[in-house]
Order: structure tokens, then sequence, then C-alpha cells
């Protein structure tokens, strides 16, 4: 198994040298604040890099949200159980 692992890491570096070969001529990146020039693999793997941020970022904000919201829905289900329990507690008169 641990073959098959290096192995696959292996390609993976292997296909990212190959993608830095094939891409490495000089573009232009132009960004509000002026411009600077650098290989095109270089601006793909950082675009990359970013999109990751910003979505792992996107993901950890709706997982807080959703942790927060299971923490509500946990109380109010004590609370119903509680309330349960103290109504069968309670002992059932016959009205006459």
């Amino acid at each position: 198994m641990r073959i098959l692992l290096y192995i696959v890491f292996l390609l993976i570096v292997l296909l990212g040298i190959s993608f830095a070969y094939l891409n490495a001529d000089s573009v232009t990146f132009n960004y509000y604040l002026g411009e600077r020039s650098m290989p095109l693999s270089l601006l793909l793997i950082c675009s990359l890099g970013v999109g990751l941020i910003l979505g792992f970022a996107v993901v950890l904000i709706a997982w807080i949200k959703l942790k927060a919201e299971n923490i509500r829905l946990k109380k109010r289900l004590k609370s119903a159980k509680q309330e349960v329990e103290n109504l069968r507690a309670i002992p059932i008169r016959e009205r006459i």
C-alpha cells in the first residue's frame, strides 16, 4: 500500500514538473495596484491556491453555522425531553 502511495505521489510530482515546463512562458498579470510579470504555471498555481483558501473559508463559515445550529437544536431537544418527563410524572386525575 505504501509503495502505491509513493507511485501516486511521484506521478503527481512528474505531472507538476511537466505542467511547469509546458507553461513556462512569461505573462503579465494586471491587478488593481499594478502589474507583475510571472510564468503562466506559477500564476495558475497561485490562482488555485487562492481559490482553495477562499473555498476553505466559505466551508468553514458554513460549518461553524451548522455547528451552532446543532448545539441550539440539542438544547431544544433536551428541554423537550425534560418537559415530557415532567408531564409523565404528573398523576392523572379522573373527572367526576
